[in-house]
């Protein structure tokens, strides 16, 4: 039996949130066209007869602006610091100063570290070639796979050669669990993720989810209520919409997703408040659950 953990890591919007999906077969992490969606490492576990793979979708790696940014990254280095085993995963095209900075950070880490090229559902074949060549130069990978997040192609590859890297160990988690995350998160997460669908420009970035209660009812309706919150009077505003009409979307949308993952009807109550600067402020991070 193996056992083991792998840490997903890469520049914003390379496809570690879609992978990690893909992997457990549920969607776990949120994906959104968005960089820098992810801010906590995810993790999912996938069991097998001969393994148990926790798979931990990190932050996209980037230069931190704020105290959040900082928490992203820290989250990040931690994950791939303790790891049985990396995946770096880039775009099948001209290595950009962001992927140095990513490989750069990797130079220490001991674990074994292999290098995804995804998205190759939309190159041609030989146009890989010069890509893995440029690659090849820059860290000493165990493998380098060319795979698609989104449809599937060579991710059962994938699976059986980290399971040949991975340390003989017992099973840690119960057969039919995802995920260790607690169920509060994920839901937190869901209603996130429909304001960055949603909300345009910087606005998603200025936002956080606040879970403020969750409780199932006699009758078997989850009943929850959170808050979004936003930066600025003027986000406050747009996160509402004219009567009302974009809350309700969000609200509406994020529990359809919520429903489907519990398996229980639900009643979302969902709020706005403004909260000054809270992305350069620890204390709130902490009481928002983003542990520095």
């Amino acid at each position: 039996m193996k056992f083991g953990f792998v840490a997903i890591v890469g520049k914003p919007n390379v496809g570690k949130s879609t992978l990690l999906n893909r992997l457990v077969g549920q969607k776990l992490a949120i994906v959104t066209p968005k960089p820098q969606t992810t801010r906590d490492p995810i993790r999912g576990i996938m069991t097998l007869p001969d393994a148990q793979i926790v798979f931990v979708d990190t932050p996209g790696l980037h230069r931190p602006k704020d105290a959040l940014g900082d928490y992203m990254v820290r989250g990040a280095r931690r994950s791939f610091g303790e790891a049985d085993a990396v995946y770096l995963m880039v775009e099948p095209d001209e290595i950009q100063p962001q992927d140095r900075e990513v490989v750069e950070m990797l130079r220490t880490c001991k674990a074994p570290i292999l290098l995804l090229i995804n998205k190759v559902d939309a190159v041609a074949g030989p146009a890989l070639l010069p890509v893995i060549a440029a690659y090849k130069d820059l860290l000493p990978f165990r493998e380098i796979i060319p795979l698609s997040a989104q449809r599937g192609d060579n991710v059962q590859l994938l699976i059986k050669i980290t399971i040949e890297l991975l340390p003989e160990g017992e099973k840690v988690f119960e057969d039919d669990l995802l995920s260790d995350q607690p169920t509060r998160f994920a839901v937190g997460e869901m209603i996130r993720e429909k304001v960055f669908s949603f909300i345009h420009q910087e606005i998603p970035y200025g936002t956080a989810v606040l879970m403020e209660g969750m409780k199932e009812r006699d009758d078997g309706i989850v009943m929850i209520s959170a808050t979004i919150v936003a930066e600025r009077e003027s986000q406050k505003g747009i996160l509402i919409g004219k009567s009302g009409a974009m809350i309700k979307r969000i609200g509406s949308a994020a529990r359809q997703d919520i429903e489907l993952f519990l398996g229980k009807k639900v009643f979302l109550d969902l709020r706005v408040k403004i909260i000054r600067d809270w992305k350069k402020d620890e204390q709130r991070l902490k009481q928002f659950g983003y542990q520095l």
